[in-house]
This record gives structure tokens, C-alpha cells and sequence, in this order.
């Protein structure tokens, strides 16, 4: 390419997927690779080529000069047509399909339209579209549809039906047609792109409604968009819904009062319907750009490979969309380095081009030489990955820098693992000056990265110095655990009041090593401590646990409470014990645990209880030992309380009860009153209003004997409804079974007399029978049955009558 552009001038190219055709001043054309190396040369004219047309394969060529000639031939064929014109023909078009035979046609542009066609006979017919309207300029053909461009306006031809379905006029008719020639583009098979001058319009074919035709065109165009641009329009391509536009550009001189070519300009716009967005713009650097006009530049797409090409006279400039890669150099260069990193790493999914590795690197060099250790060392865990050389040789950067501390926290600690001394260096490193944060990386660091044995024995230095230190006691249980010597770790635990000395306990079952720290273990947290010991029997068992808390009477008592709690049966011979217990440490839980338990000694907690002056325990223990009359006594002596002495003779339901707290209270008006109120239920009243002396005054007399006429009042009320209901229930019952026993009987050739045991019904039911059937449903011939016994007329079945007396009476009444 750079060769033919040394001596001769580039005046129109084409583009193919596979390969690009050239024309020249000269009149010449060259066929060239992509990369722009010549396959093949025809010399066509002497003149310059006006338009080279190639068809969808890529076999067949059109090519036009302005010395009129024309010529369509196949690049793998003898086939071809030759033609020369008396006037300029400026352009040339291709059917697409033009290697199938029966779409053998091609367009000529010159001062009219002409269509030719090879018919059956293999010759060419010549058909005019159009003529009248200046020189055609510009032709492109896309399926059945042949866009072209006049001195008036652009035109369709839809070449299946034989109809113009549209004529666009030109904007600015001030132009001269020839130096700013019209540009065309079909976006698809019905978008046509129309430039010219300064302005666009995007035209679109559509189907008219089969209503509406009459005498028009089957299909019409509608204009979507149209707007003007700063510039004059060389050229367009699509770029999916956005155009590429090569523009031709003027600028004022500074130092004449004229207008010079500037630089062309490739642009991305967004179309509107009645603007445009520009997206993007390149200034175009091409040789000789001062001396070239508008009609000098071309502009010409590959589809498939979206490549676009600016064609000047002596330059040919290949354009083709910003990928990923350049974005990411664009990026790097701009030191957006976290951007660039996130594009390189989609980039090398993709096409493995950039070294994300290396784009990283620069980025954590970068963070380090601002000082933002934090971050650098965040993005070694995303950049570095598996590299351990890189990862060993970014800890020693940080570690001549003093900041280890950065980087510790995003150190690799899972399938891969670096050196068990990189570790141990940053132990150390905050060993010496952050305990806190060197207890946050044990917690956090699985105990295999390191040599535990070398770090404990570090802490256990510093221990030295500082014996108190909480953290690092922690810190070294925790050492100890990771290293399997769990009874170490229990006892710092312990010593520390640790909450986690539960789990690791139940973790590692260290319940052996705890035997002789049960105390301990209560004095940290009773509850805690008590339910590990109740829920784990089997390993601690209740008499060592008791036989340990002996000299702590009152963490005894919390353990063997809950124990009771849990089940009354199974600490039954420390029961006798608990009584002491329960009454130095726990009175409230005295009397329920006097209630609930079986197994203690009465006599025992009755003197307990009377030692230490427990009226409501020695109650209940005289209760239920017997004492009943001593125990009421005591109620009415030593806690002056009627309304729980009527409440225990309630209970006790005892008549001589009743009548010594009736004897006990004779002499107090304010029990009297308590009695009236509260014993008309269960004793006679009259019994002790007989008893009160004449003249005591008693307070609320009146409403005492209100309710006793009224409880006695309900209590009649109640009977008189219980007898109702009682009558009412024996009637029922009494005619329900009345009604049963009226019943009829079925008796049939089945049923025997129970007596004799021949059948019941006699074989000749003409003759007269009698037969006897009880409510029992046994059955009787009335001469096998005996007399009616003592009371006449009332006969009773013997069968039923022998089961009530028993055995044998049966057979005798009959033999009787």
C-alpha cells in the first residue's frame, strides 16, 4: 500500500471481509490483503477509477472509470462485460447475490441510471430507472433495494416490485454536488443513512397497509431522524445505533482572511430525532490534508471484522474500536490502578492478554509510595494469589518499612501457607509492642501455621516480666489448647475467672481434670457450674461432688437444691442433710422441699424446725406426723392467724378439729368473726353461736350472720336443685327402660328352651304353645319352667336367678 501511494493517489477502495480492492488516479486497481499487501493488479484505464463494486462473495468485481469505461468480471472466471460510455460513469453497483445466475444484474451511474440484465439467452439487457436530474454520484445496492444520489435529492428503487417508492431532496442546494458529494450507508435491509453537506437524515422502508396503497408504491420510507453537523460529511458507517462520521473540516487563517483544510475528523455520534450526541472525536492526521477537498475522502466499513477506513488520496487510515487492552494502558497511565485491575482481570477471562499480576503490582507500589500501607497491603491478597515468592518477598518490603502490622491480617492462612518463620516473625513483631493485637492473631491464626512450642515459650518470657498481664495469660491458654495440654489451659482459665473454661471443658472432655476445681468452678459461676455437674453424672458422680463441696456447706446446698430439682429421688440420702441446709441457707425452699421430699427423716426436721422457731415448717411436720391438734394450737398461738387454722381444719376435715379451734376462739371476737365467715360450710353453725356469751361484742356481727343465712340459703337452693335433678333423671332413665323392656322379642326356629333344650317352637305351629321369655333374652316352654315360688304370678329366669345365688341353686329349683 505504502508503495502505491508513493506514485500514484488512492481515488476509491472497497472492503471485503476477506479481502480490499483499490483504485487509483492511474487507473488501476489492486487487490490487497487485509494487512495491505497486493495479491492481485489490473490495468483498467489510464484514467482515474471512479468505483469499485464487489458482490457479497467476494467473486465477483465492478469497475468504472472516468473515461466511461466499465467493466464486470469474475475474479475466479472467464465471465465478464466490457463497456465503454461516451460520458463519465462515476459509479458502479453490484446486485449482492450477483453469483447466482438468476440475479446476474448491475447498476451504472453516469448522467442516468442504467440497469443491466443477462438474460436466458446470456445476453445483457439495458433498462433506464431514472435520468433528467444531473450526474449520479453515488449508488448502494443492499437485497432488493437500490439507493442512489443525484444533483436533486436521493432516490429508492425496489427492484422485486419495479417501483421508486421515495425521493429525498437535498438540503443545501448552495453545494456543489461534485465537491461535496452525497454519502450513503444501508445500516440493514430497510435503514438507509443519507450525508450530504452538512446534514443527516436516517430513512427507514416500511410497508404501506394494503388499504392505504390504491396507486402508490407497495412500500414508503419514513424519515426518523434528521439533523445538521458542524461539519461536511465525507462519510458514514453504522456502529451498532450509534454512526461513525468522517468529517471534512475548514479553519479561518490568522493571517488571511480565507478558510484553510484542517485535519479531517473521525467522530461517534448518538442520532436523535432531531439532534445528535457526540460521543466521541479523533482529529485525523493524513498527508497532504492541506491540499485535499471534501469529495477527496471516502470512508468504507468491514462488517464483520468492524473495521472502518479513511481513504484520502495519499493516506489510508485504518480505524477500529478502543478494546479492553487500550482502556486498561489508558487507565495505568492515569494511575487508576483499582479500575485497572478490575478491567484486566474481565480482559484476562476473556483473552489472556494483560498481565493482571503485573498491573497489581504496580498498583500495591504505588500505595506503598503514598503511604497508604493499609490498602497496599489489602490488594497483595487480590494481586499476589498463589505466588508464595511474592507474597515471602512483599512481608520483608513491609517488615524494612516497620509495618508488619499492615500486612499480617491478609497473610494467606488456607490451602496455601507460607513459611512457618514468616509467621513467627510477625508473632514477634507484635509480641514486643501490641499485646492486644498479638492475642487477636492467635485467636485468628490456625495453630498449625507456626511452631507453637517456639511462641509459647516467648510468651512464657514475657511472663516473667509481667506475671499479671490478663491478655497474655489468655493468649497463652490458648497456645496451650491449640497444643493438646488442656489441663494447663484449664487452670489459667480458672485462675482468670475465663467464660470460656465451660467449653473447653465440654469441647475436650476434661471433666477428670476438674474433680479436685469443683470448688473453683462454683466460685466462678454457681449456676454454670451446677448444671455442667448435673448434666454430666456419669463422669463426675454425685458423692464426689458432695464429698468435695463438704467444707462449702453453702455451694453443697445450691448443687444438691438443683439436684432435688431435677429429680427428688436421686440425692435421696443427703435429704436428712439438705434439712440444715435448706434452713441456714435457703428458708423459702424449706417447706417445698418438706412437701416434696419422701425420703426425710420427720422427726429429724421437726426438731430442726422447732430449734430455729419455724412455725409454718414444725406445722406442717406436726401435720403430718399425726399431731394434728398440736399443730392447729400452734397456728392459733404463735401466728395468731384464724383465717389458716380454719384453712388447716378445712384440710384435716376433723370434727374434734373444728371444735377446738371453735373452743380456742370462744374468747377472741375478732376469730369469731373469722369462724362466721368462713364456717358455715362445713360445721353447724348454730354450734358456735350457742357458744358466745351473752352481751360479747363482736365486730361485723351483722354481716357475719347475713352470710350464714345466706351460705345456708345457697346450700338449701343447692339440694332442692340437686333433688330436682335427681327426680328429673330417674323418670327418664326409669321410662327409657320401660320402653326397652316393652319391646317385642324375636323368637325363631334357632332359640331353644333353656331347660329342656329342644327347639322353642314346636314343629306344628297349628297346635296351641306357650312359650316364656325373660328381659335376660332367655327363653323357656312355660311346662319346663318351675312354680313361681313364693310370691304368685312372679316368675324370675332360673339361669340368671342360679348365677345370683351360685352354684348348683339352678338344678335344684328345678328339681323342685
Amino acid at each position: 500500500m505504502t508503495e502505491i501511494l508513493q506514485n500514484d493517489a488512492a481515488s476509491c477502495m472497497t472492503v471485503h471481509d476477506k479481502f480490499l480492492a483499490l483504485g487509483t488516479h492511474f487507473g488501476k486497481v489492486f487487490l490487497l490483503d487485509i494487512q495491505g499487501n497486493i495479491t492481485q493488479k489490473f490495468e483498467i484505464s489510464s484514467v482515474k477509477i471512479n468505483q469499485i463494486s464487489l458482490d457479497e462473495s467476494g467473486e465477483h468485481v465492478g469497475i468504472c472509470s472516468e473515461d466511461g469505461k466499465v467493466q464486470v468480471f469474475g475474479l475466479y472466471t472467464r465471465e465478464g462485460f466490457h463497456e465503454n460510455f461516451d460520458c463519465p460513469i462515476k459509479v458502479v453497483a453490484l446486485h449482492p447475490q450477483f453469483t447466482r445466475s438468476n440475479y446476474k444484474q448491475f447498476v451504472t451511474g453516469g448522467n442516468k441510471l442504467l440497469l443491466y440484465e443477462r438474460n436466458w439467452l446470456n445476453r445483457w439487457k439495458t433498462s433506464v430507472l431514472h435520468e433528467g436530474e444531473g450526474t449520479i454520484t453515488n449508488i448502494k445496492w443492499r437485497a432488493n433495494l437500490i439507493a442512489w444520489a443525484n444533483n436533486v435529492g436521493v432516490k429508492i428503487y425496489d427492484i422485486s416490485t419495479k417501483q421508486r417508492i421515495t425521493n429525498v431532496l437535498r438540503d443545501n442546494v448552495s453545494l456543489r454536488p461534485d465537491m461535496y458529494p452525497c454519502s450513503l450507508c444501508w445500516k440493514d435491509n430497510t435503514t438507509l443513512i443519507v450525508g450530504w453537506g452538512s446534514s443527516i437524515k436516517i430513512c427507514v422502508v416500511k410497508e404501506r397497509n394494503p388499504t392505504e396503497m390504491r396507486d402508490l408504491p407497495s412500500r414508503y420510507v419514513e424519515i426518523v431522524s434528521a439533523f445538521e453537523t458542524e461539519f461536511f460529511i465525507c462519510g458514514l458507517a453504522p456502529l451498532a445505533d450509534q454512526l461513525v462520521t468522517l468529517f471534512f473540516v475548514k479553519e479561518n487563517s490568522d493571517q488571511m482572511d480565507e478558510e484553510l483544510c484542517a485535519r479531517p475528523r473521525l467522530d461517534i455520534i448518538q442520532p436523535l430525532p432531531e439532534s445528535c450526541e457526540e460521543i466521541s472525536s479523533d482529529a485525523l492526521t493524513v498527508r497532504n490534508f492541506q491540499d485535499n477537498e471534501c469529495r477527496d475522502y471516502r470512508l468504507e466499513h468491514s462488517e464483520g471484522e468492524s473495521l472502518f477506513y479513511i481513504i484520502s488520496p495519499k493516506d489510508i487510515v485504518v480505524a477500529k474500536e478502543r478494546d479492553q487492552d487500550d482502556h486498561i494502558d489508558w487507565l495505568v497511565q492515569k494511575k487508576k490502578y483499582e479500575e485497572a485491575l478490575m478491567a484486566a482481570e474481565i480482559s484476562f477471562k476473556n483473552i489472556k492478554r494483560h498481565d493482571v499480576q503485573k498491573i497489581g503490582m504496580e498498583y500495591i507500589n504505588h500505595l506503598v509510595n503514598t503511604r497508604d500501607y493499609d490498602s497496599a497491603a489489602r490488594k497483595c491478597q487480590k494481586v499476589l494469589g498463589k505466588n508464595m515468592e511474592l507474597w515471602e518477598n512483599e512481608v520483608y518490603r513491609f517488615k524494612t518499612i516497620g509495618q508488619l502490622k499492615a500486612i499480617s491480617q491478609y497473610l494467606p492462612r488456607g490451602d496455601l501457607r507460607l513459611r512457618p518463620a514468616i509467621y513467627e516473625m510477625i508473632l514477634h513483631e507484635f509480641l514486643k509492642t501490641d499485646y492486644e493485637g498479638f492475642a487477636t492473631l492467635i485467636r485468628e491464626w490456625p495453630g498449625d501455621l507456626y511452631n507453637n512450642m517456639a511462641i509459647v515459650q516467648a510468651v512464657t518470657d514475657h511472663l516473667k516480666r509481667d506475671p499479671t498481664n490478663s491478655t497474655l495469660l489468655t493468649t497463652l491458654a490458648e497456645l496451650y489448647t491449640y497444643d493438646q495440654r488442656y489441663d494447663r489451659a484449664l487452670e489459667i482459665y480458672l485462675r482468670l475467672r475465663h467464660k470460656d473454661v465451660y467449653q473447653l471443658i465440654h469441647k475436650h472432655n476434661l471433666f477428670s481434670s476438674i474433680e479436685d476445681k469443683i470448688v473453683l468452678l462454683m466460685d466462678f459461676d454457681k449456676e454454670k457450674a451446677v448444671d455442667m455437674l448435673l448434666d454430666n453424672e456419669d463422669k463426675i458422680s454425685i458423692d464426689k461432688v458432695v464429698e468435695e463441696l463438704a467444707d462449702r456447706p453453702e455451694l453443697l446446698h445450691v448443687y444438691l437444691h438443683k439436684l432435688f430439682k431435677r429429680d427428688h429421688h436421686k440425692g435421696q440420702k443427703y435429704h436428712e442433710r439438705q434439712i440444715g441446709l435448706y434452713a441456714e441457707y435457703d428458708r423459702p425452699n424449706l417447706l417445698p422441699f418438706l412437701r416434696d421430699s419422701t425420703h426425710c427423716p420427720l422427726e429429724k426436721a421437726l426438731e430442726i424446725c422447732q430449734q430455729r422457731n419455724f412455725v409454718e415448717e414444725t406445722v406442717f411436720l406436726l401435720s403430718r406426723m399425726g399431731n394434728c391438734r398440736r399443730a392447729l394450737q400452734m397456728i392459733m398461738e404463735e401466728l395468731a392467724d384464724v383465717d389458716k387454722a380454719i384453712e388447716f381444719a378445712k384440710d384435716q376435715d376433723d370434727a374434734e378439729l373444728w371444735d377446738d379451734l371453735i373452743s380456742y376462739s370462744i374468747d377472741k371476737p375478732p376469730f369469731i368473726t373469722g369462724l362466721l365467715n368462713n364456717i358455715g360450710t362445713h360445721v353447724d353453725p348454730i354450734l358456735l353461736i350457742r357458744r358466745i356469751k351473752e352481751g360479747m361484742e363482736i365486730p361485723n356481727l351483722r354481716d357475719s350472720l347475713v352470710k350464714i343465712l345466706h351460705d345456708y340459703n345457697l346450700q338449701i337452693l343447692l339440694r332442692e336443685g340437686c333433688k330436682k335433678i335427681l327426680v328429673a333423671d330417674s323418670l327418664s332413665l326409669l321410662q327409657k327402660m320401660h320402653r326397652t323392656q316393652m319391646r317385642g322379642v324375636r323368637v325363631d326356629e334357632e332359640n331353644i328352651c333353656e331347660s329342656c333344650h329342644a327347639t322353642i317352637l314346636p314343629s306344628d305351629m297349628a297346635k296351641t304353645f306357650n312359650v316364656v321369655v325373660f328381659h335376660c333374652r332367655h327363653m323357656f316352654h312355660k311346662e319346663c319352667l318351675p312354680s313361681s315360688g313364693t310370691i304368685p304370678g312372679l316368675q324370675f329366669c332360673n339361669i340368671c336367678s342360679a348365677k345370683r345365688r351360685g352354684p348348683g341353686s339352678g338344678i335344684l329349683e328345678m328339681k323342685k
